[in-house]
């Protein structure tokens, strides 16, 4: 059996697993879903100088003291960003990295790069959406439960680590193996963006008709699809 360790995007914390995690457990995997540092119940801990790579170097260090080996690396949304940097600082823990409508981005780049972002609410150390933008552009494809759920624990996401280019010395120079799971209703990241990535990659390629947020509504066919080998 595997070990999953699953990376939340931004605005979120390791809850927006919670619909896929029984599923992997099921099959008899280990799961960790960890909320990345500035993040969710992390908010209180929001201040400058977290950065994509402050979060993986902390992330790597759970690896290390938990002891972690062979992991099932799985980035979403940012948390892709998040799951490149852990992999290349972490090369000998892991067995396979699946980017799940994730950023990918190469050395340098910057989330504004890819994705086209509406004015967000931004102060010097966090940033995140307004709740009615939430509600009708992030969470639309949402049922109004999940949703009202959902927009509960949006939190702000460390501006650094949205704005900052990214430093990736080795990921993409590395091979791995990979999967990239592209959701067919989601507007970003670009699919042009995920197929760079998994090209880059010669990454499996799957596809869900899904919107952004497959771990909420569609979060046994992604199970499904973090578990094929």
């Amino acid at each position: 059996m595997a070990t999953y360790v699953l990376l939340h995007g931004a605005y979120q914390g390791g809850w927006i697993w919670q619909r896929v995690t029984p599923f992997l457990r099921a099959a008899g995997h280990t799961v960790f879903a960890p909320t990345l540092d500035g993040c969710a119940e992390r908010r209180h801990a929001l201040r400058p100088g977290i950065t994509t790579e402050t979060q993986a170097a902390e992330v790597s260090e759970m690896l290390f003291f938990e002891d972690l080996r062979d992991i099932v690396l799985v980035g979403t949304s940012c948390g892709g960003m998040v799951a490149a940097r852990v992999a290349e600082t972490t090369r000998d823990r892991i067995g396979r990295v699946v980017l799940a409508d994730a950023l990918a981005l190469f050395n340098g780049e910057t989330v504004a790069d890819h994705v086209k972002r509406p004015t967000a609410v931004t102060t010097d150390i966090g940033t995140g959406p307004s709740r009615e933008d939430a509600a009708s552009r992030m969470f639309i494809s949402l049922d109004g439960p999940t949703k009202a759920w959902a927009l509960d624990r949006v939190t702000p996401h460390p501006v650094a680590a949205m704005a900052s280019p990214v430093k990736l010395d080795s990921f993409w120079d590395q091979k791995w193996d990979a999967s990239v799971i592209w959701c067919k209703q989601s507007v970003n990241p670009p699919v042009a963006h995920q197929r760079r990535a998994a090209e880059t990659l010669g990454a499996r390629w799957y596809e869900l008709d899904t919107g952004h947020y497959p771990m909420l509504t569609e979060p046994e066919a992604l199970a499904k699809l973090m578990m094929r080998t």
